[in-house]
């Protein structure tokens, strides 16, 4: 009886994560561009969960940089401002840096392996011809570094300062090369793996000051509803 209930239980809280991993895909990728409405009605009944539910993924998402709620007003796709983006550039190549040189000194093998599988993920996604998807995974890698260091506070700033870019990026960054990006990660693993710790920090910042240099120019135009959208994700 505890079994069945616990099960039960368990299945609005599932329905609730796949919720924000679609939403933060959606948002990451560009699908729903800055400004767009996230109705707590609509997106109950798309996910089927509670309202209670969506704002807790909503709140998920604003602690993740991606959507503003403010007060008596509805949540919405966030809209950073260039200052706002420069800014968190400038705490993500600080983190980035420390990243790399914390993953270098320790060298673990096993942590390197998943690195690469991820890369080669990326770089599969986009020679398939999916290039959101391969940015999207792009991001997820700088997670994915900064988890393999162990250190969960690190983990948390890196989480929210690279889903901020990322959003910054699927707004200005139109003109990004994925594939010197990818390039790049590429290069920055041989280094992990050598053990070149400045020199691994210094490509870090190398990257996402280039990244950083040839995405702040143009905003994306508007986006699809937000039902149309979600129905992809």
């Amino acid at each position: 009886m505890t079994r069945a209930t616990h099960a039960e239980d368990s299945r609005p809280a599932e329905r609730a994560e796949r919720a924000y991993a679609a939403l933060r895909a959606a948002i990451i990728e560009g699908a729903l561009t800055p400004g767009t409405k996230l109705g707590e009605e609509a997106l109950a009944a798309h996910y089927g969960v509670s309202r209670t539910l969506v704002r807790s993924v909503l709140q998920r998402l604003v602690g993740d940089g991606v959507v503003d709620s403010p007060p008596g007003r509805s949540a919405a796709v966030a809209r950073p401002t260039i200052d706002e983006a420069k800014n968190a550039f400038t705490v993500r190549a600080a983190l980035e840096r420390q990243v790399a040189r914390l993953l270098a000194e320790r060298r673990d093998a096993a942590a390197l392996a998943r690195l690469r599988a991820h890369v080669q993920a990326e770089r599969a996604a986009w020679e398939s011809r999916r290039a959101t998807v391969s940015a999207r995974l792009g991001g997820e890698f700088h997670l994915l570094l900064a988890r393999e260091t162990g250190n969960e506070l690190l983990l948390r700033y890196m989480s929210e300062v690279v889903s901020r870019t990322a959003l910054i990026l699927s707004i200005y960054g139109r003109d990004i090369d994925q594939e010197a990006s990818i390039a790049e990660h590429e290069d920055l693993l041989a280094l992990l793996e050598a053990g070149d710790t400045d020199a691994a920090g210094a490509l870090a910042e190398h990257h996402l000051a280039d990244v950083e240099r040839k995405s702040l120019g143009r905003e994306a135009g508007s986006g699809d509803e937000l039902l149309s959208v979600l129905a992809r994700y």
